[in-house]
């Protein structure tokens, strides 16, 4: 068995901001990681990738959604899982969202922005944030 890289050698992971009518994409882990549980379509930006394409990617694997147009939002060592994480938002959708990889998510659910907090208690990562408030509140 081969030793986990340190958080700072392992590969980022990109997360998938998905806004479509008013509401944003969010996936529920059958394992948490650390206190998170219900958070955006994400995984690890693998070798020669892009992490708008490593996004749009771990979008499709975990609900069978196809995204385009991406546009970084930002990056920065996640608090609660040290982490580098990289966000990028898609608000070009095709597809129906559904459970596809169902032995890594539990769930999935569209969330108004009256409704983040009750998925999301702690605040999101400041650029993430405007983004929601401005592409949500549309």
């Amino acid at each position: 068995m081969s030793e986990q890289a340190p958080d700072d050698q392992r590969p980022p992971i990109a997360a998938a901001v998905i806004t479509r009518d008013g509401a944003v994409l969010l996936v529920r882990r059958r394992v948490k990681e650390g206190s998170l549980s219900w958070q955006f379509p994400a995984g690890e930006v693998e070798v020669g990738e892009t992490p708008e394409k490593a996004a749009a990617r771990e979008a499709s694997e975990e609900t069978g959604i196809q995204v385009a147009n991406g546009k970084s939002l930002g990056e920065r060592v996640h608090p609660n899982t040290g982490r580098t994480m990289i966000y990028v938002a898609f608000d070009s959708v095709e597809g129906q969202a559904s459970v596809v990889d169902d032995d890594e998510l539990d769930s999935f659910a569209w969330v108004r922005h009256s409704e983040l907090t009750s998925y999301v208690p702690y605040p999101f990562f400041a650029p993430v944030q405007e983004h929601l408030d401005t592409a949500l509140r549309g």
